[in-house]
């Protein structure tokens, strides 16, 4: 879908404005980047790639600040409207949400960090990709989405978080039967327990960021169940 902004008569106004989206959607890849180098970091017991993750995870939380302080620069200086001002907001909130993967995929390596110094491998795992590879594909497509305001792009990717909640919900009870079965496991089971709800609150953050499509683009606010409000 085409999204026309306002025609400005300062050039420099349509800069920024574009500079803003491109410094969010930066953020993003290298949050993306982040969640696939923690899972492969569990997957494979891959200590030293889990503490660049970790070590990453202050270059995320510094996209985040520099975004909001220039979003916040140009409220203050252009004062923008309609189309203009939901641009902003939309990207300081998108950025909130990419700086809350950021952490989940922080904990996510420490995780990693726990379970290869505890040794050998639970089980988890396949439920971890599975559940891993869904929650990526929705970030990247709710980003994708973003990039092209595309709202029924940004729909068919937010309906996919219940899937994934369901997939969660799976695959924790069967490790809480394992759990129940098998008590040396436990303390392995629990990170994999919190790894999988990481993932899901990844899902979570993805979903936020196709509710900022449909208000960038239709100026509707969809947000806590609210579709009625889709035009």
């Amino acid at each position: 879908m085409d999204m026309h902004f306002d025609q400005h008569i300062s050039r420099q106004f349509n800069d920024d404005l574009e500079s803003l989206k491109t410094e969010m959607l930066e953020m993003g890849g290298l949050v993306t980047r982040q969640v696939a180098d923690a899972v492969e970091a569990l997957a494979n017991a891959d200590s030293e790639l889990a503490e660049k993750v970790l070590k990453v995870e202050e270059d995320i939380d510094r996209c985040e600040m520099e975004v909001d302080e220039h979003a916040t620069l140009i409220i203050a200086k252009r004062q923008p409207a309609a189309s203009d001002l939901r641009m902003v907001m939309s990207v300081i909130r998108i950025a909130r949400d990419l700086e809350r993967v950021g952490d989940e995929a922080s904990k996510i390596a420490k995780m990693a960090i726990a379970l290869t110094d505890q040794g050998s491998a639970p089980r988890g795992y396949t439920e971890i990709r599975h559940i891993a590879n869904a929650v990526r594909k929705m970030l990247n497509d709710a980003l994708d989405a973003y990039t092209r305001f595309d709202v029924k792009s940004a729909m068919e990717t937010l309906a996919e978080d219940e899937q994934v909640d369901m997939d969660y919900r799976s695959a924790v009870r069967e490790m809480v039967t394992y759990m129940m079965e098998d008590p040396r496991s436990i303390s392995r089971v629990m990170n994999v327990l919190w790894t999988l709800r990481s993932l899901e609150r990844i899902g979570d953050h993805a979903k936020n960021i196709c509710e900022q499509v449909v208000y960038l683009v239709q100026g509707a606010d969809i947000r806590h169940g609210n579709e009625q409000n889709l035009r």
